[in-house]
């Protein structure tokens, strides 16, 4: 434990449910939570060192469902950001989010201290807002082969947000599913690459850079590109990771 002052935080918020008013269940029983698991301990490495203070901590949600309009996630995300401002003061944090975590973090995006959103395999439904984004990067992951929540819906909410005032870009995921157990060292590699760059801690890949910049009228796809076409090298950082056969 230093006496440094917090830099930035990172909060993690796991998936769940669409509806499900109960607690999330403890430990290994709470399966959403553990495929965080090992993304969570991804970041925590990566910016580890870093010179600065950075805080990696999973939002702990009250139900284990979305619950309409409810929307208790969000609420939970509202009151963990909350806490941090008390805590920390006005400090710069990105939000990292799987299904419906990432649902909870792009609505819950326009608290002060939010700067930049990662979603992975992300719910979006088409009415969802997104004036709320106006300003944040969002950069969104999914999978081309997710049958629980549509890779579609992902690059019409990163038009839409664009359209707001956002910065935004979809990376597609070849070969890969909602619960990013295949190709996962390629979701680990690019999901730490995104939050490092976001926190000014290294660089970008160039494309998704380029992508953060489009200007608002920018048709839907040119935001979009697919992870195996980030290249290697200065601002790739050798993303491709393995194809399942």
């Amino acid at each position: 434990m230093t006496g440094r002052p917090l830099s930035a935080a990172v909060l993690i918020l796991h998936g769940g449910y669409e509806t499900g008013i109960a607690p999330p269940p403890p430990g290994v029983l709470n399966l959403p939570g553990l495929r965080m698991v090992p993304i969570t301990r991804a970041v925590a490495r990566a910016v580890r060192g870093s010179g600065v203070r950075i805080r990696v901590r999973a939002v702990r949600y009250t139900h284990r469902g979305w619950n309409g309009t409810r929307r208790d996630p969000l609420h939970d995300t509202v009151r963990a950001l909350d806490a941090l401002r008390q805590e920390a003061g006005t400090v710069p944090v990105v939000l990292l989010g799987h299904s419906m975590g990432a649902r909870a973090a792009l609505q819950a995006a326009g608290h002060p201290l939010v700067r930049s959103v990662v979603g992975l395999a992300p719910w979006c439904p088409p009415g969802d807002p997104v004036t709320q984004l106006a300003g944040r990067d969002v950069v969104l992951l999914h999978s081309t082969r997710d049958r629980v929540t549509s890779p579609d819906a992902s690059q019409a909410l990163t038009a839409r947000a664009r359209h707001a005032g956002a910065r935004t870009c979809l990376v597609t995921v070849p070969g890969s599913d909602h619960a990013m157990l295949r190709r996962a060292p390629a979701w680990h590699h690019l999901t730490t690459t995104l939050v490092r760059g976001l926190l000014g801690l290294g660089a970008l890949p160039d494309a998704v850079d380029a992508a953060l910049r489009l200007p608002a009228d920018a048709l839907p796809t040119d935001g979009t590109m697919t992870l195996d076409s980030l290249p290697r090298g200065p601002g790739g950082n050798a993303l491709r990771g393995a194809a399942p056969r």
